[in-house]
Order: C-alpha cells, then structure tokens, then sequence
C-alpha cells in the first residue's frame, strides 16, 4: 500500500485486460479492497482494451500480453501512440527474451509476473502512474543480462567471399580479378571486416573468421 498522501485522496483509476476470465476475477478481488486504487473498466482482448483507454481514460492500463483479437504488445503500443496519457503495466506469466523485449520496445511502462503479491502490485501501478519503470526481479535480471551478452558478429556473403581468398594467400589484386571486382572494392570489404572481427591484419582476420565459424575451409 502506498504512502502518498494524494494518491491516498483520489485513487489511481485503471483498468484490468485478461481473457482469462478467472483471472480478471482475482486481480479485482486483489485490488477490490485498496483504497489508493479504482478499478474502472474489465477488458477480455487487446482491442476492448484499447477502447476501453480511449474512453475512460485511466491512469494505468493492466494488461496481459497474450490476448485474442489484439495482444498485449499490440494494444500498448496503440495505447501510447494514443490521445491519452495512460501508463501501461504487463502482467503475465511469460518471462521469456523475446517476450519482455516485445513488451518493453512497446513503450510499457512496466512488465510484472502473475506471482507478483498484491503490494507489490500496488506499489507498481502507482510507480507506473508517475512514469516509473517497474520491472519484477526477475525481468529486471534478464533484460541485463541480455543487454550483457555480446552481439554476435556477422560477415556478408561478399565479405566472406573476400576473407575466403585471404586466406587462399590472394593479393588484393589478385581477389578482385577473381571476384570481378575492383582493388578498391577489395580494400573496403577488408576494413570492414577488420572493423566487425576487431582485428587489424588480414592473417589475424582469417584466424578470428575460422575460430568464429565465420569461415569454412575444406
């Protein structure tokens, strides 16, 4: 339960979106009795949602991401788009990458899990209301590490094409003749595949490709 004294005089208005029927029931069971909170409107799908926020236009929207007719990435991203200044919360029990990243490149304010206990839940919509990133632990520790993990290098078919004949011992004259392609061509492919495998001679490039499985000699 929150300590603000305003939202305490005037409940944060929201609505709950969730096919799940069962569910819609408990989060209104589990907020029915907070006095900082009023639940104004129940939506089954992203779209009844969406209209749902366009008239009644409530502080925050609480949305599970998969729903029928528009999901829950589709309804926030119409949401923020919209004419009103709703916050967004996802609710679900989904955690996965691809997930969270949906959600949150929607422009969601905050992604909670279903396990999330009733103050915590309270404690969200009001950070949400006031443009607060909320995310549940767990979330918060697999965006991080996502952010963490290197991004896999990639080389064009033309630039591995060029590194192939590196390694066949070509000059650059000699790889543009093969290649049908000029010498300065060769020289810019090159240093672009210098750039990507953050190496600075040919010899250390072909050696970084082939331990990268970027390369393949027979």
């Amino acid at each position: 339960m929150t300590s603000d004294p305003a939202a305490a005089a005037a409940p944060l208005r929201i609505i709950l979106a969730d096919d799940h029927t069962v569910m819609r029931a408990g989060l209104v069971a589990l907020l029915g009795s907070e006095p900082t909170v009023e639940i104004v409107g129940e939506a089954g799908d992203g779209r009844e949602a969406v209209g749902l926020v366009e008239r009644l236009r409530p502080d925050v929207a609480l949305l599970d991401l998969r729903m029928p007719v528009l999901d829950g990435v589709g309804a926030t991203t119409e949401i923020v788009a919209g004419p009103t200044s709703t916050r967004v919360l996802i609710l679900t029990t989904y955690e996965t990458d691809a997930d969270i990243e949906r959600g949150v490149e929607a422009g969601a304010t905050g992604y909670l899990l279903k396990d999330a206990t009733r103050e915590q839940l309270v404690d969200a919509i009001h950070a949400a209301s006031r443009g607060e990133t909320v995310l549940a632990p767990r979330v918060a520790q697999r965006l991080v590490a996502r952010m963490r993990r290197p991004v896999p290098v990639t080389l064009t078919a033309r630039e591995a094409e060029v590194l192939d004949a590196v390694a066949d011992g070509l000059s650059n004259g000699e790889i543009g003749r093969r290649l049908f392609i000029g010498e300065a061509t060769v020289k810019t492919h090159l240093l672009r595949i210098f750039a990507k495998l953050d190496v600075n001679d040919r010899t250390r490039a072909v050696v970084v490709a082939m331990n990268g499985g970027l390369l393949q000699r027979r």
